[in-house]
């Protein structure tokens, strides 16, 4: 008993003293998502700036394998989608590096354990248009696998208001 004591003891030391957190003090899915708000906006950032390069490979580990892009073409005016784009069909539109710019604002987020929600705007700049646009999203993000996974994304009617 004496010496499972001890070698307890020694365990923790050299954990204590390398620096790490014992597996107990680890944080679940849950405990990451549900204090990581913040994790979340850079994730959404960090995914922003890979659509803009192009960044195919970086997108395929991110999105989900059940991931959709509802473009707001349509039925943000009240008819139905005129496009809704599947994982391999968006990071093919993606492959083609379109933009020359895609900068967030007013984005906010929800938390909902391992499930985040995050609903905002974006200014962009196609390379080949003339005139920018603004697009009002609404997206969904797990955590799945130790990391967030980009799940879903819908274009929502937004103020028409184009100064905010």
């Amino acid at each position: 008993m004496r010496t499972s004591i001890v070698s307890v003891l020694v365990l923790m030391l050299g954990v204590l003293a390398s620096g790490q957190q014992p597996p107990s003090a680890m944080r679940t899915p849950a405990a990451v998502s549900k204090d990581s708000a913040a994790d979340v906006l850079a994730f959404e950032q960090e995914m922003e700036a890979a659509v803009v390069r192009g960044d195919v490979a970086f997108l395929d580990k991110i999105c989900a394998k059940d991931f959709s892009f509802t473009h707001g073409d349509g039925w943000t005016t009240g008819g139905a989608p005129l496009r809704v784009e599947n994982r391999e069909q968006w990071l093919a539109s993606v492959g083609k590096a379109p933009y020359q710019f895609r900068d967030l604002g007013s984005v906010k987020v929800e938390m909902h354990g391992d499930i985040a929600i995050t609903y905002g705007m974006y200014k962009a700049k196609n390379k080949t248009a003339k005139n920018g646009f603004t697009v009002w999203f609404e997206r969904v993000y797990a955590f799945r696998n130790g990391g967030w996974q980009y799940v879903s994304h819908r274009t929502v009617h937004g103020p028409i208001n184009d100064t905010q």
